[in-house]
C-alpha cells in the first residue's frame, strides 16, 4: 500500500502543477487576447481598418477551452465537484470511501478509458491520419476565414480524459487506503497536496 501511496502523492503533485501553474498562465494569456480582440476592434472601426482577425477569435475560445480541459482532474482532487447529496455527508468517513471507490472502479475509470477510445479516431483523422494509419497530409482546419488549425484543440480532449483517468487511479488509491485502515497515510498526502495547492 506504501508504493502505491507514494504513486498516488506523485499523480496528486502533477494535477496540482497543472492545476495551480500550467491553467494560470492559460487564464493571462485568455484575458491579454481577448482584451486585444476588443481594443482592436474599436480601434478598427475608429480609424476605418480591418485590425482584428479569425485567429485571435478563435485562439481565445481554445485557450478558454484548454482550461476546462486540463481543470477537470484538479476538481476531481480537491473534491469541489458539484454534489447534491442527502446520505453522503452524514456517512463515516470509511462509508464515503466505500462509495467512492466503487463509483471511481465501476464508472469513473471505465468512463475515462472509453472517452480516450471514442476520441483516438476523430483526432487522428483531424491529424491528417488516413483509416489505414498512414498520414494523408492535411491537418484539419478552421472552416473560417484565417483560422486556426482544429487538430491541437480536438487533441485536448483526450489529454483531459488521461488527466482525469490518472486522478482517478490516484483517488482510488487514496480510498482504498482509508478503507484498508491507512486514513493518516491518505490524509497526510491530501495535507501534502492542499499545501502545494496554496504555494
Amino acid at each position: 500500500m506504501n508504493f502505491l501511496l507514494k504513486i498516488s502523492r506523485g499523480i496528486d503533485a502533477f494535477t496540482d502543477f497543472i492545476g495551480n501553474h500550467v491553467t494560470d498562465y492559460i487564464v493571462i494569456l485568455v484575458i491579454i487576447v481577448g482584451f486585444y480582440n476588443v481594443f482592436v476592434r474599436y480601434l478598427g472601426r475608429f480609424i476605418e481598418l480591418q485590425l482584428s482577425s479569425n485567429v485571435y477569435i478563435e485562439l481565445q475560445w481554445y485557450l478558454f477551452s484548454m482550461i476546462f480541459c486540463l481543470g477537470f482532474a484538479y476538481v476531481l482532487k480537491h473534491n469541489v465537484n458539484v454534489r447534491v447529496d442527502f446520505l453522503y455527508a452524514n456517512w463515516s468517513e470509511r462509508t464515503r470511501a466505500w462509495v467512492d471507490f466503487v463509483g471511481t472502479l465501476i464508472f469513473l475509470i471505465p468512463f475515462c478509458i472509453l472517452g480516450i477510445y471514442v476520441a483516438i479516431v476523430p483526432v487522428s483523422f483531424s491529424w491528417g491520419f488516413l483509416p489505414d494509419g498512414t498520414w494523408g497530409g492535411s491537418i484539419e482546419m478552421s472552416p473560417d476565414a484565417n483560422g486556426l488549425p482544429r487538430a491541437p484543440i480536438k487533441s485536448m480532449i483526450i489529454v483531459a480524459f488521461a488527466l482525469l483517468l490518472l486522478q482517478a487511479i490516484s483517488q482510488a488509491i487514496k480510498y482504498a487506503a482509508i478503507i484498508s485502515g491507512h486514513v493518516e497515510i491518505a490524509k497526510q498526502i491530501a495535507a501534502e497536496t492542499e499545501v502545494t495547492a496554496v504555494e
